[in-house]
């Protein structure tokens, strides 16, 4: 029965006549409704992930899912997912290229560079380059994938990001903090937290990231048709 909601049926939803809750309210809403989801969504990461290669689009496809449970669309997980990493890869190894070696890349230099600084004090100049880029970064990243989410080419997708993550930073700074966090900790404390990483290491930090994000989202990537359907 439990499968069985996410492979046939969009699952009961919240009525057209109901007014929209708002903050921890229309989080546990969302939780409620789409426990099971969220669930087998990490599931279909964790696997999707196995050949490493496949990383991006499963990454893409993870927010895909969740940006239709933000936006209150029908979900079926493993339909949506395996329709989501099928169509949008070109578009999910970008957002990875723009997101994910940036952040490697520049957390490692602000470490680095912040040890040679404690002898060297010319040094905190490119730590703090490293540590601009890598803010950066994380402030936009959650952006940019809600944009080309959306259906923006790359450009137009990366201006807004950047606009977004840059001009109103305080929901990408709560939804970075929450998002990379929590997948962090959950890595970090392995073998200790293998259960929680397996069931809900990512889709749970993925889905809170993207509630602090979606009405700044749908207010600059209103959902359109092909979002709609993919």
């Amino acid at each position: 029965m439990f499968f069985r909601r996410d492979y046939t049926t969009p699952g009961p939803g919240i009525r057209k006549d109901e007014p929209e809750k708002t903050g921890p309210a229309r989080l546990l809403q969302i939780i409620q409704l789409e426990a099971g989801s969220v669930f087998l969504l990490n599931l279909l990461f964790v696997a999707s992930c196995i050949p490493v290669v496949t990383i991006p689009p499963a990454l893409f496809a993870m927010n895909q899912v969740i940006r239709k449970m933000m936006l209150d669309q029908p979900v079926l997980c493993f339909y949506d997912y395996r329709t989501a990493f099928r169509t949008w890869w070109r578009q999910a190894y970008a957002a990875f290229f723009l997101t994910a070696l940036p952040m490697a890349a520049a957390g490692y230099g602000a470490w680095f560079y912040l040890l040679q600084a404690a002898a060297n004090p010319v040094m905190f100049a490119p730590f703090l380059v490293c540590s601009t880029i890598l803010l950066v970064t994380l402030l936009c990243s959650g952006c940019l994938y809600g944009a080309l989410g959306a259906g923006l080419k790359l450009r137009p997708a990366l201006r807004l990001a950047l606009a977004l993550g840059l001009g109103r930073p305080l929901r990408p700074i709560l939804a970075a903090a929450v998002g990379y966090g929590l997948a962090l900790f959950g890595i970090l404390q392995l073998p200790i937290s293998l259960i929680y990483v397996l069931a809900l290491g990512f889709s749970l930090p993925c889905l809170l990231g993207n509630f602090f994000l979606r009405t700044l989202l749908r207010d600059h990537c209103p959902p359109t048709e092909t979002d709609s359907e993919a």
